[in-house]
């Protein structure tokens, strides 16, 4: 896979990060999809869901790194092999998260449409939607350059 640069304004950026720190803060004990495991004995519950916690916090980490120092000067991060799928996962948890927690009085065919008026919305829900827009954007941008490298 190519290595993708993506030039992003530090101004519009930084507030959605803090967004992104504060649910990755709490999904750091917490699934952003909980598990249905009633069925498993408690010690092979317990096991896998540390496992995808453990997979979860790791996959956070991955995006908030991409926000490093360097993104501060240069306003650029980097998408490659080796984190693509990290990111994926992350802006996943991420935007279930704000959906579930921050953004249910908006319907589901308007988030997934992007139809929705921001300027209508409360401004503590305006910053959350537009972090759920960017992290959407995201993925596309990595799942599209993912099929145009494809054989």
């Amino acid at each position: 896979m190519k290595r993708i640069e993506v030039r992003l304004s530090v101004t519009v950026v930084a507030p959605l990060l803090d967004v992104i720190r504060e649910l990755a803060e709490g999904l750091r004990t917490e699934l952003a999809a909980p598990q249905q495991l009633e069925q498993l004995d408690v010690e092979l519950r317990d096991a896998w869901q540390d496992d995808l916690l453990e997979s979860q916090n790791a996959d956070l980490k991955t995006l908030l790194d991409l926000f490093n120092e360097e993104f501060f000067r240069e306003g650029a991060i980097v998408l490659d092999e080796d984190n693509t799928d990290h990111v994926i996962r992350a802006c996943a948890a991420v935007r279930l998260a704000l959906r579930s927690n921050h953004l249910q009085t908006i319907d589901e065919e308007s988030m997934e449409s992007g139809n929705v008026d921001i300027e209508e919305l409360p401004e503590a829900t305006r910053k959350t939607f537009v972090c759920y827009l960017f992290l959407a954007t995201m993925q596309e941008l990595i799942i599209q350059h993912l099929e145009q490298s494809s054989p």
